[in-house]
């Protein structure tokens, strides 16, 4: 008789423990491979070498254009407005006529004082002769004396009274809008019109107080407004506040605007840039460079086809680089693409970046 048949599920179990012998002594004899990723195999990154460059130093601020000279006319006497002598937003000369206002009483009033001063200064040349014949007092000398010096000083403040009823302009400038019309009665301290002064003007800003040693007179700065996005103003610091502001620690500065083609105008929002100097040998890399860790600005640095992070401290910030204060010395090589797959001590290979480290 022959071998009994072997049955079909016990054959199936004997090959699936056959063909897990062979996986485990395959998996034996094969290497593990590197879990952590950091094997010999370079990885490749752009760099670029630290140069030295020129950066023009500046800080940015906002502010206000205000006027160099402006006064708000009022009325300092009484009475009918009778002419107006100017066109509102028209260019006035310094003492240029603007109102005329009724003068009747006060004009009679400078007569009746001009008057009573010819009679004292006659009654008083009839006492200095008497008084030198020696046929009057002293008393009655000095007596003269004074009323002829009292009805002088009438007649002077009833002028000046009568001047006031034409309103000038006080300084060169521009009218602004009247706010008063032919025939109405102006009262004392009533509000007639605007003059102010566009060229130059001022800008006031606010620097952090940080800055106290840069920002001085003298300084130039660059204005520009959204009126005129195209176009910049060039002016200069004319003087830096003698205290910080407490609540913000900042620096209040003013600036001197020429406005010679009168575009610009008082109260328009302004940005302002202030030109602190020029660092002929600042250190400037690519912004993407930087990676930070935590509160630390690291930059890899290639050494001997290894990378190494050098944490650096940060300067200025110009579009898309910025300046190096420590940290990195010229000729260096830094690593300004392909962070990712970096760690200390990984090697790399350079390809070298399109953009120049330093601007």
């Amino acid at each position: 008789m022959g071998e009994p048949a072997v049955p079909a599920s016990t054959l199936t179990h004997t090959m699936r423990a056959f063909a897990l012998s062979a996986c485990l002594v395959l998996a034996v004899a094969s290497p593990v491979p590197a879990q952590d990723g950091r094997g010999d195999s370079a990885v490749t990154v752009e760099t670029a070498e630290v140069e030295a460059s020129e950066l023009v130093s500046s800080v940015l601020a906002v502010g206000t254009l205000l006027a160099e000279a402006s006064a708000t006319l009022r009325a300092e006497v009484p009475g009918q407005v009778l002419a107006v002598h100017f066109d509102e937003g028209g260019p006035l000369a310094r003492n240029a006529p603007l109102f005329s206002i009724e003068a009747t009483i006060l004009e009679a009033e400078v007569n009746e004082a001009r008057a009573n001063a010819n009679r004292s200064e006659a009654a008083l040349r009839r006492a200095e002769e008497l008084f030198d014949r020696q046929l009057i007092s002293g008393t009655d000398y000095d007596a003269a004396r004074a009323n002829y010096d009292v009805d002088v000083a009438r007649l002077r403040s009833s002028q000046a009274r009568l001047s006031k009823t034409i309103i000038r302009a006080p300084f060169d400038g521009f009218a602004g809008l009247r706010r008063i019309n032919v025939g109405d009665y102006a009262t004392v301290g009533q509000e007639l019109v605007d003059v102010v002064r566009l060229d130059p003007l001022r800008v006031d800003f606010s620097v952090p107080e940080t800055l106290l040693p840069d920002v001085r007179p003298g300084q130039p700065v660059t204005v520009s407004v959204d009126a005129f996005p195209d176009e910049s103003f060039a002016g200069i610091v004319t003087a830096v506040a003698p205290k910080s502001e407490v609540q913000g620690h900042s620096l209040e500065v003013r600036a001197s605007l020429p406005n010679g083609s009168l575009k610009l105008r008082p109260g328009l929002f302004v940005r302002v840039e202030v030109s602190l100097g020029v660092k002929p040998d600042a250190i400037l890399i690519p912004e993407q460079a930087i990676w930070p860790i935590g509160q630390d600005k690291t930059v890899y640095v290639v050494e001997e086809g290894k990378a190494h992070r050098r944490i650096v401290g940060i300067g200025e910030r110009r579009p898309g680089a910025v300046e190096i204060t420590s940290g990195l010395e010229l000729g260096e090589i830094i690593v300004t693409a392909g962070q990712m797959k970096l760690y200390e001590g990984a090697s790399v290979r350079s390809a070298p970046d399109n953009s120049r480290a330093a601007n």
